[in-house]
């Protein structure tokens, strides 16, 4: 099977290019997606649409960069997808395009209410791919995933990891929570399962299996390091305080990295594992345990 991938010099794009190491892949760059038209797609079988704008976390970006990139580009892609040969796209959006806060579990049942430009454009995407008419040949799946993690990954991950890694106690101990992270490893076997088998179209959130709380997390990257887990239960107002003040000094902890951190994010998976009717192949634990020793791995310089 041949598949255009956009995005592929990502962190889930390498992934993937070498989780489908049996496909003929067409690389589209950002520059390519500009000027895209249907004789792009020759010969092309799926699409699978990873580029887009990431959330900014130090609030740089312009709003409407999220739009022109995550709903414009995808406009363009799809329209060619639609008159083009091929017979499945897939796009990668974001459980942010649903919800930033989340009470108990996330399911694709849920009202979107996107709050950040991010999410909002991640939406509209998905919204002009719904709204368009659907050749009986084809079929579109819009993929939600949660936070994705594995190696060459960065982000509060890594921020957890450095914690563990010196020795210093992790401080936020005293927050309860619970969260879904998604391997990068399930995330390419969701998408590989959708190019190879007859799945219906629509919208699927993927999430590993379990949820677990940052102190877990905390406690699985230690064990990665074969070091004591070292856990401080200081008061959250407390802490809450000092990552306001964070936000004024420009400190590592600032009050939107404490709500990644500490907040609850509970995403069910309950609907792609059924069309699949297949296990994911990582637990939580493992992926975890995976992407904790590659942050130990010497990186190049």
């Amino acid at each position: 099977m041949k598949i255009s991938i956009t995005g592929s010099t990502g962190f889930v794009g390498q992934n993937l290019l070498s989780y489908l190491s049996g496909f003929t892949i067409a690389k589209i760059d950002r520059q390519q997606l500009a000027d895209f038209s249907i004789q792009d797609l020759e010969g092309c079988e799926a699409i699978v649409h990873l580029a887009g704008k990431a959330h900014d976390l130090k609030k740089v970006s312009a709003p409407e960069a999220y739009y022109e990139v995550n709903f414009e580009l995808t406009k363009k892609l799809y329209d060619a997808f639609l008159q083009s040969d091929a017979k499945k796209f897939i796009f990668i959006s974001s459980v942010k395009a649903v919800a930033d806060v989340v009470d108990g579990v996330l399911t694709e049942e849920a009202i979107p209410d996107p709050k950040t430009d991010y999410g909002k454009s991640k939406l509209m995407a998905e919204a002009y791919i719904m709204a368009q008419d659907l050749p009986p040949s084809k079929s579109y799946y819009i993929l939600r995933p949660c936070m994705i993690h594995g190696p060459g990954n960065k982000g509060n991950l890594n921020l957890l990891y450095q914690f563990v890694k010196r020795g210093l106690p992790f401080p936020l101990a005293g927050f309860q929570n619970k969260r879904s992270f998604l391997s990068i490893e399930n995330l390419c076997f969701v998408i590989k399962r959708l190019l190879e088998k007859d799945i219906p179209t629509g919208i699927y959130q993927v999430a590993d299996d379990t949820s677990l709380s940052t102190n877990e997390v905390v406690a699985l990257l230690a064990k990665a390091e074969d070091k004591r887990v070292r856990l401080w239960k200081i008061s959250p107002k407390l802490i809450g305080f000092l990552a306001k003040l964070g936000d004024r000094l420009s400190l590592p902890l600032n009050t939107e990295r404490l709500t990644k951190l500490t907040e609850s994010y509970v995403v069910g998976n309950q609907k792609i594992l059924k069309v699949l009717q297949e296990k994911l192949p990582v637990s939580s634990e493992e992926g975890l345990m995976f992407t904790a020793r590659s942050f130990g791995k010497k990186q190049p310089e």
